[in-house]
C-alpha cells in the first residue's frame, strides 16, 4: 500500500480536505485506486453528538458512521462509498485499546501512549487502508490521509509519532507527505510571508516528519521568490511548492494540482510513475468550466435552524449545486434562519422578519433541510404553509418532512395542537413520535442510521418518476423520530399522499401532495449521496419544478429518452 498524507500548519480551516480529496482525484485521473481515511484527534468516538456550529454538518455513511465532513468530500470527490472506520478519532483509538487492557490482552504490560495507542493508531490505518471502497475487488493502490487539526496540537501528538513510525516502517518509496499551510499577505505592505510556514514545516520536522511537497494556501499566485524563499528554508525542492490559490469553485483545486505536475511529484516519491497513466480531467475540466460560465440563476430559500454556519448544511448545498448544474443554473441559496419567520419575531426583531417573509416570497422554491431541538420549529411550519398554500415547490428533508406533517395536520385537517412529542412531550395530537427502538438515554450513535431501503407505494407518483420508475430506492437515514402510524389512516383522508414506505411497511418514508407542482417530504437525506455528475433525483425535481421543467423532465423519461 502506498500512502499520502496531508498535515496542516499556522491555522486551521485551510481546505486541507479539499486538498486531500483533489490529491486523490488526481491520482485517480492517473488510473490509479484510491482510498481515503480522515484522523480527527478530538476526544468524541464520532461526530454524532458534536454541534453543527462546532464542528460544522455530520456526514452518514451507508454503514451508518457518523462522521466529518470531510468524508462527504472525499464521496463527492472521488465517487466513493466510504465506512465508519475510515475516520479514525482519539475516542476510537482510546476505546479500543482500554477494551483490550479490560481484556487481558496486554498481558500486564503497562498500557502506555507509546507503543500501545500509536501501535493501534499504526494497525487501525493498515487495516482500514486495504478495504476496497470503489465497488472493486482488492486492496486500492494509493490511501490518502487527512490529519486534522494543526501541527504542534497537543492532541494530535500520537497520531504524528504513529505516522511517523509508519513512513519509517513502510520506506520512502511507500510514503509521501503532503503539508499545507499559510501565506499570509499584510495588508500595508503587500508581502507574501513565508515565515509562518517555516515555522510550521521545522515544527514538523522536530517531530520527526520532513515534507515532501509543500501546497500553499494564499489569495493570489505565488510569487517565484517567495517559492525561492519557501525552498530554501523548509528545505522543501522548489518544483514540489505547489501553490493552491483562490479559485471560482473547488472544481478547479485538481485542475490547479495538475497543471503543476504534482501527480509527477507525487508518483516519482511513491514510485508509481511506470503503473500511472498521464491524467485524463476532461470531465473534470469540463464541469469545473461549466459552472464559471453559467449566467442564468435559481433562488433557493433554505430555511433552518444553523444557517450562522452554512458549513451545517454543506451536503445540502452541494447537492443543489449538483442538480442546478444539471439544469444549466447557478444556484442561489437565501439563507433564512426558521426563527425569524415567527410572530414572536415581527414584535422583538420587526427587520429581521420582515427581511425573512420578503426573501421567502421572492423564492422560487423552499427546502426545510433536517435539525433537532424545538428552536426555529414554528418558523419552519409557516414556511412549509407558505410553500403549501402558494404552489411554492416545496422539499422537507428528515426534520423537513415531519415538520410538513405537523403543518398538514394543524392547518388542514384542523387539529391545531398537533405537533412532535419531541417539541410537545404532552401533545393531545402526536402526528411524530419517538421510534420505539430508540434510546432515550443514551445520544451516541443510537438514532436509525445508514442507508435504509425505502419501497414506493405507487409507481405513479413523481418521486418514483425521479428516480426512473425504481421499485425500491437506498438512501441514509439518520433520525429518532417518526411519523405516527395511527395517524396515516386520517392523513391520507385528507389528501397527504405517502408514497414511501420502509420494508415493515409502518415506517413512513415519503409523502407527497398530489395538487401540488412539487411538495415532497422524505425521512431520508438524499443529499448525502449526490455526486457531481450524479446529482440527487429530489434535488434534480426541485429544481426543475421551480423553473416550470419538471413535467417536461418526467414525460422525457416516461417515453423513454
Amino acid at each position: 500500500m502506498k500512502y499520502v498524507l496531508v498535515t496542516g500548519g499556522v491555522v486551521s480551516g485551510l481546505g486541507k480536505g479539499v486538498t486531500a480529496s483533489s490529491v486523490g482525484v488526481v491520482l485517480k485521473a492517473c488510473g490509479l485506486r484510491v482510498t481515503s481515511i480522515k484522523i480527527d484527534p478530538y476526544l468524541n468516538t464520532d461526530a454524532g453528538t458534536m454541534s453543527p456550529f462546532e464542528h460544522g454538518e455530520v456526514f452518514v455513511l451507508d454503514d451508518g458512521g457518523e462522521v466529518d465532513l470531510d468524508l462527504g468530500n472525499y464521496e463527492r470527490f472521488l465517487d466513493v462509498t466510504l465506512t465508519r472506520d475510515n475516520n479514525i478519532t482519539t475516542g476510537k483509538i482510546y476505546q479500543s485499546v482500554l477494551e483490550k487492557e479490560r481484556k487481558g490482552d496486554y498481558l500486564g504490560k503497562t498500557v502506555q501512549v507509546v507503543p500501545h495507542i500509536t501501535d493501534a493508531i499504526k494497525n487501525w490505518i493498515e487495516s482500514v487502508a486495504v478495504i476496497p471502497v470503489d465497488g472493486k475487488k482488492g486492496p486500492a493502490d494509493v490511501c490518502v490521509i487527512e490529519l486534522g487539526g494543526t501541527v504542534g496540537d497537543i492532541e494530535s501528538m500520537p497520531f504524528i509519532e504513529a505516522l511517523r513510525q509508519l513512513s519509517f516502517s513502510v520506506g520512502k518509496d511507500n510514503f509521501c507527505l503532503i503539508h499545507v499551510s499559510l501565506i499570509p499577505v499584510l495588508g500595508v505592505v503587500g508581502e507574501q510571508k513565508t515565515k509562518p510556514t517555516q515555522h510550521s514545516v521545522r515544527e514538523l520536522r522536530a517531530l520527526g516528519l520532513t515534507p515532501d511537497l509543500l501546497a500553499c494556501r494564499s489569495s493570489q499566485p505565488l510569487l517565484e521568490n517567495t517559492k525561492v524563499k519557501l525552498s530554501q528554508f523548509c528545505h522543501v525542492p522548489a518544483g514540489n511548492i505547489l501553490n493552491i490559490h483562490d479559485v471560482p469553485n473547488i472544481w478547479h483545486v485538481p485542475l490547479l494540482l495538475r497543471n503543476q505536475n504534482a501527480h509527477d511529484t507525487i508518483l516519482r516519491q511513491l514510485n508509481l510513475l511506470t503503473f500511472a497513466t498521464p491524467p485524463d480531467l476532461r470531465d473534470w475540466t469540463k464541469m469545473a468550466e461549466t459552472y464559471d460560465n453559467l449566467t442564468n440563476s435559481v433562488r433557493i430559500a433554505l430555511v433552518g435552524k444553523y444557517v450562522g454556519l452554512t458549513d451545517s448544511y454543506l451536503s445540502v448545498v452541494k447537492a443543489l449545486l449538483h442538480a442546478c448544474i444539471a439544469c444549466s443554473l447557478k444556484p442561489t441559496i437565501d439563507w433564512i434562519a426558521a426563527s425569524d419567520l415567527e410572530d414572536d419575531s415581527a414584535k422583538l426583531t420587526p427587520e429581521a422578519h420582515a427581511s425573512a417573509w420578503e426573501t421567502l416570497r421572492n423564492a422560487a422554491c423552499v427546502l426545510v433541510p433536517g435539525g433537532f431541538g424545538d428552536r426555529g420549529v414554528e418558523g419552519m411550519i409557516l414556511a412549509a404553509q407558505y410553500a403549501r398554500e402558494n404552489k411554492v415547490p416545496y422539499l422537507g428533508i428528515c426534520l423537513g418532512m415531519q415538520i410538513s406533517v405537523i403543518e398538514f395536520a394543524k392547518s388542514v385537517l384542523g387539529l391545531e395542537r398537533a405537533d412532535s412529542t419531541e417539541f410537545d412531550p404532552h401533545t393531545p395530537n402526536p402526528v411524530v413520535i419517538f421510534m420505539p427502538e430508540g434510546s432515550r438515554t443514551h445520544m451516541g450513535s443510537t438514532m436509525r442510521l445508514g442507508s435504509r431501503k425505502t419501497l414506493f407505494q405507487t409507481p405513479h407518483c413523481t418521486t418514483s418518476k425521479l428516480y426512473r420508475n425504481s421499485v425500491y430506492l437506498d438512501e441514509r437515514h439518520r433520525h429518532r423520530y417518526e411519523v405516527n402510524p395511527d395517524v396515516i389512516g386520517i392523513l391520507e383522508e385528507g389528501g397527504l399522499n405517502f408514497v414511501g414506505k420502509d420494508e415493515s411497511g409502518k415506517r413512513m418514508e415519503i409523502l407527497e401532495l398530489p395538487a401540488h407542482p412539487f411538495y415532497v417530504g422524505v425521512q431520508f437525506h438524499p443529499e448525502f449521496k449526490s455526486r457531481p455528475a450524479r446529482p440527487s433525483p429530489l434535488f434534480l425535481g426541485l429544481i426543475l419544478a421551480a423553473t416550470g421543467q419538471l413535467e417536461t423532465y418526467l414525460n422525457r423519461h416516461e417515453n423513454g429518452s
